[in-house]
């Protein structure tokens, strides 16, 4: 019997990732290679067997029939290395190796990323590949180990911990308030400049929650500018153009430096909360319970950045009764 060969193994994992992702190149990007690396691979399988596995255009991949049926069999085949390689990570003692993270930008830029040096010191074995964006991905067809993100999991086929509140403020520029006043009522915003956020994931604009008593009051501002990167909106009301919506751990370090001040600040709202996800098959991984402990530290309870906007909104509003 002809032993299976190390290119027809590389062909098969590049076949199975495409098919799952649905392009070369969110396959080449799973697999840390390049889209063309992907396309070659696929091909000499082709060739080898003397099928077609896809029928190509030039915006998607369609699996033909013979196709269809590789790839179950395929996902068979990598399940069984999957759990392989699992098993002998997990009979390690000590974190080592490469560990792929994924998050919203926001999350990473402003709470992760900052936090990184820290975990590499006390597990300097481990090197770390943070993925950021606000588009979900399937953790386990692009072989990510832990997912962080904001809202309902939506896939019982991982294994989910609280992290943080997601909670959702409206801020302004000290300077702005000055020139023109501060609401005192969401009803307010409409005699007020909105900078509003557009998701990328939908292109839909954002639906501001205001907590009123037990029931939240959603506004669709009427907003002369609007950004798609949370960012580039806090840069807006920084720089005086108006009031926006920010998450809370996004506007504290603008906050810190007296850039921004929460408005309105006893209506704000968790809408829903952040939330670490892994696949169940990374249960044992010392990596992922090295990584996922880390995160229960640098997202304590209460949240820090909550705190400090809270005591910002409680001396602000003592400010103004004297």
């Amino acid at each position: 019997m002809e032993q299976i060969g190390l290119e027809r193994l590389t062909g098969l994992i590049a076949f199975a990732r495409a098919a799952s992702l649905g392009s070369y190149t969110a396959a080449a990007r799973a697999l840390s290679v390049s889209p063309s690396a992907v396309s070659k691979s696929v091909q000499r399988l082709e060739q080898h067997f003397g099928l077609r596995l896809f029928s190509r255009t030039t915006r998607s991949l369609t699996l033909t029939p013979e196709g269809r049926d590789l790839l179950e069999r395929a996902q068979r085949l990598l399940r069984e290395a999957e759990d392989i390689e699992q098993a002998v990570v997990a009979a390690r003692a000590e974190p080592a190796g490469t560990i792929k993270v994924t998050a919203p930008l926001p999350v990473g830029v402003h709470i992760l990323a900052p936090a990184l040096p820290a975990f590499r010191a006390r597990y300097p074995k481990v090197n770390v590949d943070l993925r950021l964006g606000d588009q979900y991905v399937d953790l386990i067809a692009e072989g990510v180990d832990i997912a962080i993100r904001a809202g309902d999991p939506g896939d019982s086929r991982l294994i989910s911990r609280h992290l943080a509140p997601h909670r959702l403020c409206t801020f302004a520029s000290p300077d702005y308030l000055r020139r023109r006043g501060e609401p005192r009522h969401p009803d307010e915003l409409q005699a007020h400049e909105c900078v509003n956020f557009r998701y990328q994931s939908t292109g839909q604009e954002a639906r501001w929650p205001f907590q009123t008593g037990k029931s939240v009051l959603e506004i669709a501002p009427d907003a002369p500018i609007t950004i798609d990167v949370s960012d580039a909106v806090a840069a807006v009301l920084v720089a005086g153009g108006g009031i926006g919506l920010s998450a809370t751990y996004i506007a504290a370090p603008y906050m810190k430096r007296g850039e921004l001040v929460p408005v309105m600040y006893e209506f704000a709202h968790a809408r829903f909360p952040l939330t670490a996800l892994w696949p169940e098959s990374r249960r044992g991984n010392p990596n992922v319970k090295a990584f996922v402990a880390f995160l229960a530290e640098i997202f304590p309870s209460p949240a820090p950045w909550d705190q400090h906007i809270e005591a910002v909104a409680r001396a602000r509003k003592l400010d103004r009764g004297r």
